[in-house]
């Protein structure tokens, strides 16, 4: 690998993450004089333990949506891989890193490669339909929400419907033969002999992986859809469990409720690492005057951080060497087919 795309890389993270903190530290100097970052005890206690319960209701989502296609997958093995791909996800552009990380931290336990790919398409599956019934109950439960539900429907519909969308896709590029050599319109858009046979043999585990789900074990698969629905939810619950306890004044739950979703799932579409500063400029735009002026700069630095900062040093801590061989790894896929 040549060091150029490397060096671009790290580059383009460094300067991300420079812009996430020099505008939370602007954002923060600015409601300095109106309140402090300290929270009660109350809010970091209920917020550590929504991280917890998503933390393991994800990772007994990977592990039974890996038993409704018959793979024995232990939780400690899940746990690693949902922490991987979230560092993965984070260092790298619209989270592209996140699946690589994800699949590498999977094979390297054992898991065969095309058994690895079926437990992730079928948990991405899973994690679409989840988004999918959450924001339905949200509908209907803040109905009188106004323009926070419009904005979250059409986020998470959004990214609900991509993933759902590509999964129709493969499925039904997956069912079709595929011909050894690139056909002619293939080349024409540069898809070429190293890049068709990539193609080629990703097809070929899309077809598997969707034969495995299509013997699916419905009892495990329901099991894998509620642990799902709860790891969702959970993201629905911090910022609340942040800043009730810390006012004394009426807030309204659903801002803090519904914006932080939308921001989160909004996120993945941003082509900078962490954000590049765009999630802290939302949540001051949509939030700066439903919570509290002494509250507000307190608010936004620990929902960051245990919405983002925390999965980042979990990640680093657990799977952090795998996850870095990930990112190499598609890079240096990348640049073979770039020569090919």
């Amino acid at each position: 690998m040549t060091p150029a795309r490397p060096f671009r890389h790290w580059l383009l993270t460094g300067l991300s993450f420079a812009a996430v903190l020099g505008v939370s530290i602007y954002m923060i100097a600015d409601w300095w004089d109106r309140g402090s970052l300290t929270l009660p005890l109350r809010s970091h206690a209920l917020a550590a333990l929504a991280v917890l319960i998503e933390i393991v209701a994800r990772s007994l989502k990977l592990t039974w949506s890996a038993k409704s296609v018959r793979i024995t997958l232990p939780v400690r093995v899940s746990v690693r891989t949902s922490l991987a791909g979230d560092f993965g996800g984070a260092i790298t552009p619209a989270r592209s890193g996140a699946e690589p990380a994800r699949f590498l931290v999977l094979v390297e336990a054992g898991i065969a490669a095309t058994n690895a790919l079926v437990v992730l398409f079928a948990e991405l599956l899973l994690e679409a339909l989840s988004l999918a019934l959450v924001v339905l109950v949200v509908a209907i439960v803040f109905r009188s929400a106004g323009a926070v539900l419009g904005a979250l429907i059409g986020v998470v519909g959004l990214y609900a419907g991509f993933v759902l969308g590509v999964a129709a896709l493969a499925i039904m590029l997956a069912r079709r033969d595929v011909a050894y050599t690139p056909p002619r319109w293939a080349e024409r858009i540069g898809l070429r002999a190293g890049r068709w046979r990539v193609i080629r043999d990703w097809l070929a585990k899309v077809r598997t992986a969707v034969d495995a789900v299509r013997n699916v074990n419905v009892a495990w698969a329901t099991a894998a859809f509620i642990a799902s629905v709860v790891h969702v939810a959970m993201r629905l619950c911090v910022l609340p469990a942040l800043v009730l306890p810390a006012v004394s004044e009426q807030v309204r739950i659903e801002p803090l409720a519904l914006w932080p979703l939308g921001f989160l799932y909004g996120a993945a579409v941003v082509p900078a690492p962490g954000g590049g500063g765009a999630v802290e400029l939302a949540f001051r735009a949509a939030l700066g005057s439903v919570i509290p002026a002494h509250a507000f700069a307190a608010s936004l630095l620990w929902w960051r951080f245990y919405t983002f900062y925390i999965y980042i040093a979990l990640g680093a801590i657990v799977a952090g060497r795998i996850a870095l061989r990930a990112v190499r790894k598609t890079e240096e896929m990348e640049e073979e087919l770039e020569r090919a």
